[in-house]
């Protein structure tokens, strides 16, 4: 499946949730915010209807988001589902580890190919500080509980702040190497203006739009085409494929901003 301007969309992020157990400086604002009713999420059989449309029309990755995919009951559940829909060659998930030492063998089993795991310094004291008090010790348990559990080329996502955690790349490389990790940096942007995300430093992500491969589906049953964008489209379930191709169509060159949506309705 390709959009307008000759780019192959393979690639479908599931937001799961809205909810989740940390309140990160640059995700979530310090008040709090107003959570989705569980009527408004999408219940996991829809969703394997949507990736099994999305997966008849070309598009083979899916990876699981929030807000926080593991405080879901049951996600291992939906992970076994994905992981038979014909056409789907890999099923991924972005976590902040916090409760990967519960679940990374029961996620193993359910066919989890790969996992993601948010961590931006190896402080303690600086983790508490950037997720508002969250335990940087349940963070490497769920590491070397996933390691237990199997999983191979594991990827820390973190996030680079200036003046935070500037001086931490290096010692995050060699944590990831010592521990057969390995470390994917995100520039720190706002949805409300893409040039945030277009720095000098080093980074791998966010993609350039020129290769962006993916489209996004909120936990409220909305596709996002871009995440720099507040175009999306509420899936229509007598037609998904319809759906699907509409939102495809209306991916923009280049992103320019969100407005509507925060990080945590979307999982980046």
């Amino acid at each position: 499946m390709f959009d307008t301007y000759n780019r192959r969309i393979n690639y479908l992020r599931v937001s799961v949730t809205d909810r989740c157990n940390l309140r990160c400086t640059y995700c979530m604002p310090e008040a709090g915010i107003e959570l989705k009713s569980h009527a408004d999420i999408l219940p996991y059989e829809k969703i394997v209807q949507i990736v099994a449309a999305a997966a008849g029309m070309g598009i083979h990755k899916i990876r699981l988001t929030g807000g926080e995919p593991l405080v879901r009951k049951n996600i291992a559940f939906l992970v076994r589902e994905l992981k038979v829909v014909p056409g789907v060659s890999e099923v991924s998930m972005t976590s902040n580890g916090t409760l990967l030492d519960l679940l990374a063998g029961e996620l193993k089993q359910a066919g989890l190919d790969r996992l993601n795991i948010s961590l931006d310094t190896l402080d303690a004291g600086k983790y508490r500080q950037i997720t508002r008090n969250g335990n940087i010790e349940l963070v490497f348990a769920g590491i070397a509980a996933a390691r237990r559990a199997g999983f191979s080329a594991t990827k820390i996502n973190m996030v680079l702040i200036p003046g935070f955690n500037g001086d931490e790349v290096e010692p995050m490389k060699k944590f990831c190497a010592e521990n057969g990790l390995i470390l994917q940096r995100i520039h720190h942007y706002s949805l409300h203006d893409l040039k945030t995300a277009q720095q000098e430093l080093s980074a791998e992500r966010p993609l350039a739009c020129r290769a962006c491969n993916r489209l996004r589906l909120t936990a409220d049953g909305r596709l996002k085409p871009c995440l720099f964008s507040d175009r999306e489209f509420a899936v229509d379930f007598s037609d998904i494929p319809a759906s699907l191709q509409k939102a495809v169509k209306a991916k923009p060159r280049h992103g320019v901003a969100c407005r509507n949506r925060e990080n945590w309705q979307i999982g980046g």
